[in-house]
């Protein structure tokens, strides 16, 4: 049975950086890195309008069923077909990532923490906790070279949008963590800890694989 570690904590917070700083301890060939962002709902029906003001911070912007499905499945050793979305068009490509179940899976999301179902397939849960204006400055960097976005555009998404639901999803989801690491990535013994554990899971893998042959 695979380790699920959830890496939750605000737009622009440093989650990725931190699962990358996580994935960096231990070999590519134990861990599955899934990211929350994957599983936006696929507006295709839309007029493109429409599709750029929707409220993507929202926890109904998210196809949840899909991935706690998803890490129910990997969890008990069976493969998946990662959805792959395009955040310029907001639509959910045709083609799919197959991914194999592995010791480790990490759930990397700003909204994990506030689904009940998928918590409880949760073993570790760790919050990235970093002030707003970093956030807000990282993302604002973000959606412009990545995501093709105008300035105007993401202050007025931040505005309306990405500050209310941060305040009234993913605030209070923070008193779910076992593990919250300020200042995000930078934080190196917060990180070296959860990567402790996990190579102790590793370890213990390996005994008892050991053990029975």
């Amino acid at each position: 049975m695979s380790l699920i570690i959830g890496i939750s904590g605000g737009t622009g917070s440093g989650k990725t950086t931190v699962a990358n700083r996580i994935l960096e301890t231990v070999k590519a060939s134990e861990v599955v890195f899934i990211q929350q962002d994957s599983y936006y709902r696929n507006l295709k029906d839309l007029p493109l309008d429409f599709r750029q003001v929707a409220n993507f911070d929202h926890p109904d912007a998210l196809d949840n069923d899909l991935l706690v499905n998803h890490v129910r499945k990997l969890k008990a050793g069976e493969p998946i077909e990662l959805p792959i979305y395009d955040f310029k068009t907001h639509t959910r490509l045709s083609e799919t990532r197959a991914v194999d179940p592995k010791p480790i899976v990490i759930v990397e999301g700003i909204l994990i923490f506030a689904d009940p179902r998928l918590l409880e397939q949760l073993d570790i849960k760790v919050f990235v906790d970093t002030p707003d204006d970093i956030r807000f400055i990282r993302r604002l960097r973000r959606d412009i070279a990545e995501r093709g976005r105008t300035i105007e555009s993401v202050i007025e998404q931040y505005i309306v949008t990405v500050r209310p639901m941060h305040m009234q999803f993913v605030e209070p989801s923070k008193r779910y963590a076992d593990v919250i690491i300020p200042e995000g990535g930078h934080n190196l013994v917060s990180i070296d800890l959860i990567s402790g554990k996990i190579r102790e899971r590793l370890a213990s893998a390996l005994t008892s694989v050991g053990g029975r042959s």
